[in-house]
């Protein structure tokens, strides 16, 4: 059942009794029922946990104003303090993984460890946008091409989550990719578990290894063979492995 936590709106869905040991923090345009399955078997297993909406996605409203990583993790503290009686493991998938990043290198007593699955930690070199639509932004700019023509350019040239995304949202999506998070990694304290997907195209295992190289904390890499960016789904045993050896660091 969905409650709501802090005093943002944020809603989320509770696993299990007692107070919550495992916090899930979902990717760009998906919700926390990404974590149901291995939610229901941890809680099988006593293991309570909260797999929250993030602003935007699921049953949470849009932020106000728009920001990247760090930005969602001052919108999703009020809740994380409600439901972190005591230090919970922190997982994150893909975008959720660097607002986990985020936490967990401000607030350190907020996070027993992390779980980081496909996160986009580094940013990529910026790849060079095709020349028509390079000369189309340019004229948009000059007034010179109407909204609707640029709206076109955009729906023809940009990513599929560019795309999908409109008003707010397409602005917390360039602020994300345009992020990068050596200093939250560097100044990390916590023991981290690193899985990902042997097939990922979107983030692809190597961020895993140049994430790891940064860091100066006990860690983990874990990589499933067959499996692409959608790990929670696509391998969700890998995933409570990774979660259980966590509570037990």
């Amino acid at each position: 059942m969905l409650r709501s936590y802090g005093d943002t709106n944020l809603f989320g869905e509770s696993y299990g009794e007692g107070p919550a040991r495992v916090l899930w923090l979902h990717g760009w345009a998906r919700r926390g029922e990404d974590f149901r399955a291995v939610a229901l078997e941890l809680a099988q297993r006593g293991v309570a946990s909260v797999a929250l909406d993030l602003p935007g996605f699921g049953a949470s409203p849009v932020p106000g104003l728009a920001g990247g990583a760090r930005h969602y993790a001052e919108l999703i503290l009020p809740a994380v303090r409600e439901i972190a009686d005591e230090p919970v493991v922190l997982v994150g998938h893909s975008f959720g993984g660097c607002v986990a990043t985020v936490i967990a290198s401000t607030r350190p007593e907020l996070v027993r460890s992390l779980v980081l699955v496909a996160a986009p930690l580094l940013r990529a070199a910026p790849s060079r946008a095709p020349r028509t639509y390079r000369m189309v932004r340019w004229l948009h700019s000059k007034a010179l091409v109407s909204d609707g023509r640029m709206e076109a350019a955009r729906q023809k040239y940009g990513s599929s989550d560019y795309r999908r995304a409109h008003g707010v949202m397409r602005d917390v999506l360039v602020a994300s990719v345009n992020e990068s998070y050596e200093g939250e990694l560097a100044r990390l304290r916590v023991p981290i578990v690193f899985l990902w997907g042997e097939n990922d195209r979107e983030v692809p295992v190597e961020v895993a290894s140049r994430s790891a190289s940064l860091l100066t904390t006990t860690h983990e890499e874990r990589v499933v063979s067959g499996v692409g960016h959608l790990v929670p789904t696509e391998a969700p045993e890998a995933l409570l492995s990774a979660v259980e050896a966590s509570l037990r660091l």
